[in-house]
């Protein structure tokens, strides 16, 4: 493990420390650790912009289960692509407001096509992808067919 030190005048080095508190970080290195992770990522995104890398996500999104046909619509979408899925989690928040989890995994652009459409959707709310790049393993077998694996990067 590489260690470096970096100066901070007070002020960012109190609101860093108030940051790290609030989202229960053990100390700094670890929350520097997640920050330079994530602005990596954000980084490696950029750098791939013709989106042909793949990745894993896992999009969320709220929608209102009243909304005339959406249910139905949403899951049309989720068959029509179902080679992104892995798994879907559905919960109901109230009476006519229900949460999906959506985890994927794909090319970065079919997946964030993907998520374009279910967050345009009449009736759907506060829908968010989050994206993590992965990388291709190598083709092999178990006692099934061939498959392929993808493991996070970096």
């Amino acid at each position: 493990m590489e260690r470096f030190t970096i100066s901070l005048d007070d002020k960012l080095a109190h609101d860093f420390d108030a940051w790290i508190a609030s989202r229960a970080y053990a100390n700094r290195s670890e929350a520097v650790r997640d920050l330079l992770r994530a602005e990596l990522e954000r980084s490696h995104r950029r750098e791939d912009g013709d989106g042909h890398g793949h990745c894993i996500g896992c999009l969320s999104y709220v929608y209102n289960h009243h909304e005339r046909e959406l249910a139905e619509r949403l899951t049309a979408l989720q068959h029509e692509h179902h080679e992104l899925t892995i798994s879907a989690m559905h919960a109901h928040l109230d009476h006519e407001n229900c949460i999906e989890a959506v985890i994927l995994h794909g090319e970065a652009a079919s997946v964030q096509r993907f998520a374009d459409a279910i967050c345009a959707e009449r009736g759907v709310r506060h829908g968010k992808l989050n994206l993590i790049s992965a990388e291709l393993g190598r083709p092999h077998r178990h006692a099934r067919a061939p498959h392929v694996h993808l493991k996070p990067s970096r």
